[in-house]
C-alpha cells in the first residue's frame, strides 16, 4: 500500500537530511530508479538489433523552443504534507483545434494556479491565449475534454475539479469561450475526475459521462484545497464514501439532464476515467469504466434505451487498480482490442527495476484488495477475437510495466501498426521511474524502446525538480525532514508523467508526444522520423451530419496496397482526457490509398474510392 512505501522512503529521506542541508537542498538518497538508468539504457540499446519495428529515429524535448511556459502546481497534500490520497493522480491535457486554423491547440490542467490554453502557431510554436474564464484558478482542477456539444463546428470545453464545481464553456469558433455551466446543468460539485463524451441515444447530440472518484477529503481547508483524509486510500473499504458517477443527456446542445438512474448506468466504483467502446459495432456506444480500487465495469448500450452491466460475461477478470484505458486494433484484424493500465496494484510493495515487468505478488490480498480473486493485479490487454470474445494477453505481448497512469496509442513510426506510450511514475517521496514507449512489432507483440528513441533518460538527464520549501528553523520545525536541521531547505521530488497526447504538432507527417507532468513543466517530445525515412501518412477528419458532428463512435478503415488499417473514433488521448482529433494513419511504404471506408454511428457506411494521394488531411462529411 502507498502508506507502507511512503513510511520507508521517508526514513531514507530523513537519513539524508543532515548532509543535504549543508547545501540547503534535501536530495533523495539511494534512488534505485536513478542509479539503474545507465544500465537499463545500455541493456536496451544492446538489444536494438532484435527489433523488427522501424526504430532509427528519436524524440527530443522541445518545450523551451515551443514557447510553452506552463508549469503544473500541486496541493500541499501532494507535497510537504504528503498523504496517500487521490490528489497525486494528476491532471488532464486536452487537445483540439479551438480556432479552426487546422492546427491542434493544448489545454493544460493544474491543481493550483491557472489552467492554460496554448494556441498552436505552427512549426512547433505556441502562444498562451488563456482567458480568466477558462483558467479556473479558483479551484483544484482534474480533468478536461473538448467536444462539439452544439454541433456548430467548433470544440467546446468541459473541465472537472475537486469540490470546486465542474465547468462547461461554449466556443464561439475563434477560440473564445463563454461559461454556460449554470444553464447547462453540469456543474456538479464533488470529487470529479474524467469526462467522456458520447452520443448514447443516437440523436446526433453528444452526451456526457463524468466519473467521480469517491469522498477522499475532509471538511477542513488547506491553502487553496480541501485537506485529504489520512486514510483516503482505504476509502473503497467504506461504502458510505462512494460517489456515484453521472451520465448526462444532451437536451438541445447547451442543456443537460442527469439520466444515470433512468438508463441503469449507476456506477459507484472509485472511478478515475472511462472510455467509449463499441465492440459489437451496432453504432450505439458502450462504456468501459475503470476503477482505481476494485472491479472495472463494462456497460453495454441497449440501442439508446439504457445500459446493462456485462463485465463478468465479457471481461471476467479486470485489473484491480486501473487508471488508463485505450481501445485500439493492435494487429490490424479490424477488431478493437482493449488495453488497461493498473497503477494501484503496483503500489502494494517497493520493488526494484528487475521486477517492474512482473505482475505484483501480494500477500494477504483479501484484507485490502477485497474479492481480488477475480482481478488481474497489473496491466491487462484484452485481445478481441472479433466474435464477442476476448483473451487476456498482456504478459505474452510485453505490455506489463510499473506505476502506469494513462496510455496513448498511435503509430509513431508510421508503419501501419499502433504503438503505445505509457505515462508512468510517481513523484515525491517516491523513487524515479521511467515512462514506457512500446513499439508494435507488426501485431506480434510490443518491444520496449524508450531509451532507443530518446524518451528516456529525459532531457539533460533530469530526474528531479524542486518540490517544496521548509522553514526548519521556524514554521516547519516539526516536519519529519527537519530533524537536526535549523535552516531553510528545499526538498526535491522525482519527475513523473500522468498523461500524454500523440499528435503531429509541427505538421511534418509524424507523431510527436506532449506530456502532462505532475508538479513540473510538460515535455514536448518532437520526433525526427520524417528526417530519417520517407513517411507516408493520412489524417482523416470526420464531420457528422446525421451522427454527432465530432463523429464519436465511428469506425474508419483505410486500404493501401497490402495494408488495411482500422481506427475507432473515441477521441481518447490519455488519462483524464477525451478530445476530438483527426485520425492518424501511418501507411508504411504505401504512397497511394485504395479506399477509405467510414462506418458512422448513425449506421451508414460511406466509401471514398481511390486512388487517393497519401500525405494529406482528408475531411469526410457524412452523407
Amino acid at each position: 500500500m502507498k502508506r507502507r512505501i511512503l513510511t520507508a522512503l521517508l526514513a531514507v529521506l530523513i537519513g539524508a537530511t543532515a548532509l543535504a542541508a549543508q547545501q540547503q537542498v534535501v536530495l533523495p538518497a539511494g534512488d534505485i530508479g536513478v542509479a539503474s538508468l545507465s544500465a537499463r539504457s545500455e541493456a536496451q540499446l544492446a538489444g536494438v538489433g532484435d527489433l523488427r519495428a522501424f526504430h532509427d529515429f528519436r524524440f527530443t524535448d522541445r518545450v523551451a523552443e515551443s514557447g510553452i511556459t506552463f508549469r503544473h502546481h500541486v496541493v500541499d497534500d501532494a507535497a510537504k504534507t504528503y498523504k496517500a490520497a487521490h490528489y497525486d493522480h494528476g491532471n488532464a491535457l486536452a487537445v483540439a483545434d479551438v480556432d479552426g486554423d487546422g492546427r491542434l491547440d493544448l489545454y493544460f490542467v493544474t491543481q493550483l494556479g491557472s489552467n492554460e490554453l496554448w494556441r498552436n502557431l505552427g512549426n512547433g510554436k505556441f502562444e498562451n491565449i488563456t482567458t480568466d474564464a477558462i483558467s479556473l484558478a479558483d479551484r483544484v482542477g482534474v480533468g478536461a475534454s473538448f467536444a462539439d456539444i452544439d454541433n456548430d463546428g467548433d470544440p467546446d470545453l468541459f473541465a472537472t475539479s475537486v469540490r470546486g464545481g465542474n465547468a462547461l464553456f461554449r466556443n464561439d469558433g475563434s477560440g473564445q469561450f463563454t461559461e454556460i455551466t449554470d444553464a447547462s446543468g453540469v456543474g456538479y460539485v464533488g470529487h470529479s475526475s474524467g469526462s467522456t463524451f458520447l452520443d448514447y441515444d443516437g440523436d446526433g447530440l453528444l452526451d456526457l459521462f463524468v466519473t467521480n472518484v469517491g469522498d477522499y477529503t475532509l471538511e477542513e481547508r488547506g491553502d487553496g484545497f480541501w485537506l485529504a483524509r489520512e486514510d483516503a486510500f482505504q476509502g473503497h473499504l467504506t461504502p458510505e464514501r462512494n460517489e456515484q458517477s453521472i451520465l448526462y443527456r444532451n437536451l438541445d446542445g447547451t442543456r443537460f439532464v442527469d439520466v444515470s438512474s433512468a438508463t441503469g448506468l449507476v456506477d459507484t466504483s472509485w472511478s478515475g476515467d472511462a472510455s467509449v467502446v463499441d465492440f459489437n459495432r451496432d453504432g450505439f456506444p458502450d462504456l468501459y469504466v475503470t476503477s482505481m480500487q476494485g472491479d472495472d465495469h463494462y456497460y453495454v448500450n441497449n440501442e439508446g434505451r439504457g445500459f446493462a452491466a456485462q463485465t463478468a460475461r465479457v471481461f471476467p477478470r479486470t485489473p484491480w487498480g486501473a487508471m488508463g484505458i485505450q481501445a485500439f486494433d493492435f494487429d490490424n484484424d479490424g477488431a478493437m482490442d482493449l488495453f488497461l493500465t493498473d497503477m494501484h496494484s503496483d503500489m502494494s510493495a517497493e520493488v526494484g527495476p528487475e521486477l517492474e515487468l512482473v505482475k505484483p505478488q501480494i500477500e494477504n490480498a483479501e484484507l485490502f484488495y477485497q474479492d481480488s480473486s477475480n482481478n488481474i493485479l497489473g496491466n491487462a490487454f484484452w485481445h478481441n477475437a472479433g466474435d464477442g470474445t476476448f483473451t487476456e494477453r498482456s504478459d505474452e505481448l510485453g505490455l506489463e510495466n510499473f506505476w502506469p497512469w494513462g496510455t496513448s496509442a498511435g503509430d509513431i513510426n508510421a508503419d501501419g501498426y499502433q504503438d503505445v506510450f505509457i505515462a508512468s511514475s510517481m513523484n515525491y517521496p517516491f523513487r524515479y521511474h521511467i515512462n514506457s514507449m512500446l513499439l508494435n512489432e507488426a501485431g506480434a507483440g510490443f518491444a520496449a524502446a524508450e531509451f532507443i528513441l530518446g524518451v528516456e533518460p529525459r532531457a539533460d538527464g533530469a530526474t528531479h525538480t524542486e518540490w517544496f520549501d521548509l522553514e526548519c528553523g521556524g514554521a516547519d520545525a516539526e516536519h519529519e525532514l527537519c530533524a537536526s536541521v535549523d535552516r531553510s531547505i528545499t526538498v526535491m521530488g522525482t519527475l513523473g508523467t500522468r498523461t500524454s497526447a500523440l499528435i503531429d504538432i509541427d505538421d511534418d507527417g509524424d507523431l510527436d508526444i506532449v506530456t502532462g507532468e505532475f508538479g513540473s513543466a510538460p515535455q514536448v517530445l518532437v520526433s525526427n522520423l520524417s528526417d530519417r525515412r520517407t513517411v507516408n501518412w493520412l489524417k482523416v477528419k470526420l464531420v457528422g451530419t446525421f451522427s454527432n458532428r465530432d463523429a464519436i463512435g465511428s469506425y474508419v478503415t483505410v486500404k493501401a496496397g497490402d495494408l488495411q488499417v482500422t481506427r475507432f473514433a473515441d477521441g481518447k488521448t490519455g488519462y483524464l482526457t477525451q478530445s476530438s482529433l483527426p485520425l492518424y494513419f501511418g501507411l508504411d511504404d504505401a504512397t497511394v490509398i485504395d479506399s477509405i471506408t467510414v462506418t458512422w454511428p448513425s449506421g451508414g457506411e460511406q466509401i471514398i474510392a481511390g486512388p487517393l494521394d497519401a500525405n494529406v488531411t482528408i475531411t469526410v462529411e457524412e452523407e
